[in-house]
């Protein structure tokens, strides 16, 4: 147990920088976690708190700056907590998202790991404004409405008005919403005891600036006249949805969405094909680097004529679609019905015959597949962040295509997965992608090969 206390004030020296972005060192052999300190600083700080492993400290002063350390361009970098680490200069957050890869694997230690080849980070020429989708929480201060996301590990939301990192459409877009849910006096969530709307969505498609809206309410209200002059202020807006979610949970969405006014879905491209978007159905946050990353999956995968491909967690089949005019067939399964049909229709719509989708979990759908006689030649998996299913792991070991591509938001459930998959499959190498600047989050593409 450390003998440090809480308030008590320390010199640190910072030896590197963890996986929330925050700066590393050792005070006697404790573990200590300083946000906003940069690898190679000296800082003066203050304990804030005291766990069994670890304390958290606070800067008071930099005795030693970091060579790398900029002024971040954001007026509210500080309270917001959305973005880690936007005071270090961007060509070194690059290397920063390769340190965190390597940082993973030598926790988990997959099978080889020190030999894996990680290439360095593909990054973005203008890292702004490249958030083409926004989830801000609404509260009404003082009789007015505020959007925003809430500061790190708190219940204080911080109002983003002109935030450096959201695409500028979508920003003007939540802030007339704002205005007007105050102009009309719609009925705003508190935890506390008042029902109304709780979340917006607001996604934007890069490609054709079409619009997509969801409001997410705690009970029915109407949104009517809010509707009206929204879509008179931005005629790009092409739907309005509507989530009723009654939990207490911290989960967004509720089960149901109903749309309001408008298509059903927004038109988007990437790559050479385009497809459309529901409201619910997952897509990138960044277009741009969408792009690349894609492309990145296809070099990796490498596939031929003749191959059988399965898009495990394949949401509209945007990946899918990219290798569907270079293989025998794709196959893909979703958990959400909405993008699973999204699916359906882009593929009939891009006029692919050789494409089959289905809704429901990958660990079910694909050893049912295996026994109705189909065989994959090639997989590719794009999971949540919490990684692949323990029963898909086991699924991919038992049934071992012979080409896989893992594209991963996540580099320690990456790591985790790899320890298994590391029995069958040798890793060709691993490419990170920024897709989320000034965080301390990163993509990576990773190529693997059956022994």
């Amino acid at each position: 147990m450390s003998t440090l206390k809480v308030k008590q004030r320390i010199p640190l020296k910072i030896k590197r920088m963890g996986i929330n972005g925050e700066g590393i060192g050792f005070y006697k052999k404790t573990l200590v976690f300083v946000r906003g300190a940069l690898k190679g600083e000296e800082v003066f700080c203050q304990v804030t708190s005291v766990n069994r492993n670890f304390v958290e400290a606070k800067i008071l002063e930099i005795n030693k700056k970091s060579k790398f350390r900029v002024v971040p361009e954001c007026p509210i970098y500080e309270a917001c907590g959305g973005c880690q680490i936007m005071h270090l200069r961007y060509d070194k957050q690059l290397d920063f998202k390769v340190d965190l890869l390597k940082q993973a694997l030598k926790k988990f230690k997959p099978a080889g790991f020190e030999n894996y080849e990680i290439r360095p980070t593909l990054g973005m020429d203008k890292p702004q404004h490249y958030r083409a989708k926004l989830q801000f929480q609404t509260r009404s201060f003082g009789g007015s409405v505020k959007a925003g996301l809430y500061a790190e590990g708190s219940h204080r939301l911080v109002s983003l008005e002109d935030c450096l990192v959201q695409d500028q459409l979508t920003q003007e877009i939540i802030n007339k919403i704002t205005n007007l849910l105050d102009k009309y006096k719609v009925p705003i969530y508190n935890e506390r005891k008042i029902h109304g709307i709780r979340t917006v969505m607001v996604r934007k498609a890069e490609a054709t600036d079409q619009v997509q809206i969801i409001f997410i309410s705690s009970k029915w209200v109407n949104l009517t006249a809010v509707i009206k002059d929204l879509i008179v202020a931005f005629p790009q807006i092409k739907t309005v949805a509507f989530n009723l979610n009654t939990s207490k949970s911290s989960e967004i969405y509720g089960v149901e969405t109903e749309i309001l006014w408008g298509q059903d879905a927004i038109e988007e491209e990437v790559l050479d094909y385009s497809f459309q978007l529901s409201p619910r159905a997952f897509y990138q946050l960044n277009p741009e680097q969408t792009q690349v990353l894609y492309g990145e999956a296809v070099k990796a995968l490498d596939v031929s004529p003749e191959d059988h491909l399965i898009d495990a967690y394949c949401g509209v089949g945007t990946i899918g679609f990219a290798f569907a005019k270079q293989v025998k067939s794709v196959r893909g399964m979703d958990i959400i019905p909405e993008a699973i049909q999204d699916a359906k229709k882009n593929a009939c719509r891009m006029g692919f015959d050789n494409t089959h989708y289905e809704a429901g979990k990958a660990e079910k759908i694909i050893p049912k597949w295996y026994q109705e006689g189909y065989r994959a030649d090639a997989l590719v998996v794009d999971p949540p962040r919490t990684g692949l299913d323990d029963a898909l792991l086991k699924t991919i070991v038992k049934y071992q295509p012979k080409k896989m591509v893992y594209v991963s938001c996540n580099v320690s459930t990456l790591a985790r997965d790899l320890t298994q998959l590391s029995k069958v499959y040798d890793v060709d190498y691993i490419q990170s992608v920024d897709m989320f600047p000034h965080t301390a989050r990163t993509e990576a593409v990773v190529k693997l090969l059956r022994r």
